[in-house]
């Protein structure tokens, strides 16, 4: 006689007829398969290897070539102290450029019971660059640089790693192991002999989002920015149903 399974959850599955004439005069009834679903996690710890800022430049004059061209010698001086430092081509990026024009606002003592019609009174022009480094220790020392050379619109830096597969792959062995172990686990709890797998799903692979640096502060204009690259977690789900045998 089988042992009762206690609390234990069951997933129970009947196996569908296939649609069709054949089936609707088939009389044989495909028996109910007993099941046992578990879900297992996993993650993984490492160091971030690669920080990533955007370096933006937004410059302001009368005229938009002047912008423009104020805004270009900034840009060309950031780039080439970024190449000098020897960033490679591929971890400089622009990501954004734009021109647009700056309108008048009326003034404080403003009768607003009047229409303020604005006028152009300049333009603005924004230029972003992102820049990924692969060795955290010049993190500080780029975002001062930087800065120093015209950067006045800074993002990030947020870390992550090249290559997060690996971190990934083991990630999901370790949610794989879980519900493996939790399986027999339970099934030896409930008296229960666990059959061949059944199904294997995937609930979710998350690789981690990239990591924020703390607030920065200046200390000094020679001084480059302290930051602090923490660690990552990846993580993944599956889950696992078996065949409990007869």
């Amino acid at each position: 006689m089988r042992r009762p399974v206690g609390m234990m959850m069951l997933v129970v599955a009947a196996l569908a007829l296939p649609p069709g004439g054949a089936a609707a005069q088939s009389l044989a009834i495909e028996p109910r398969e007993r099941l046992l679903s578990m879900t297992g996690e996993g993650s993984v710890h490492a160091s971030p290897d690669m920080a990533v800022i955007t370096l933006g430049i937004v410059s302001e004059e009368a005229s938009a070539r002047a912008a423009l061209d104020a805004n270009t010698q900034s840009m060309t001086r950031v780039l080439d102290a970024l190449r000098a430092e020897g960033l490679e081509p591929r971890d400089l990026q622009t990501s954004g450029f734009s021109v647009e024009p700056i309108y008048s606002q009326p003034p404080r003592d403003y009768d607003h019971s009047r229409p303020f019609q604005p006028q152009i009174v300049g333009y603005r022009v924004r230029n972003s660059l992102i820049v990924r480094i692969r060795d955290l220790q010049r993190v500080g020392a780029i975002l001062d640089q930087g800065i120093t050379l015209g950067a006045n619109s800074v993002s990030g830096p947020s870390f992550t790693v090249a290559d997060p597969k690996p971190l990934e792959e083991e990630a999901r062995r370790a949610a794989m192991r879980d519900a493996l172990k939790k399986g027999e686990l339970y099934a030896q709890a409930a008296g229960v002999e666990l059959g061949p797998i059944f199904r294997i799903e995937e609930s979710y692979s998350r690789p981690p989002q990239p990591l924020q640096a703390a607030a920065m502060r200046m200390e000094a204009a020679d001084s480059a920015v302290p930051i602090e690259g923490g660690e990552l977690t990846f993580e993944a789900q599956v889950s696992v149903s078996w065949l409990l045998a007869e």
